[in-house]
């Protein structure tokens, strides 16, 4: 590598680690990675306005959606969401490795 090269690619890798500092946690859903923020009163105001939005689904412009995916953004502050959510992820694994055991037979 250049001395050039080392040049350009140095503001992409500050760039990216600029990216990892201002958001620190990702939640990952369906294949997609989505950033969020790296304040944990930021993610918990968050998490509690997808849940409250969550709770209102039969408006129009809110729906159903929101309230697994606040409470899913509340697990990265709350002990007692995490822990709904390890046990939800550990359900998910075996019931999947049991469906695989029983279509391989």
């Amino acid at each position: 590598m250049t001395a050039e090269e080392g040049q350009k690619e140095q503001p992409e890798r500050e760039r990216r680690e600029k990216d990892r500092s201002t958001w620190a946690h990702r939640v990952k859903l369906g294949g997609r990675e989505i950033a969020l923020p790296r304040s944990p009163f930021l993610r918990i105001g968050l998490g509690i306005m997808l849940v409250i939005g969550g709770l209102l689904g039969f408006l129009p412009i809110v729906g159903f959606w929101m309230l697994p995916l606040g409470l899913l953004v509340l697990s990265y502050d709350l002990p007692f969401a995490r822990r709904w959510r390890r046990r939800f992820v550990v359900w998910w694994h075996r019931r999947r490795e049991r469906q695989k055991r029983e279509g391989d037979d």
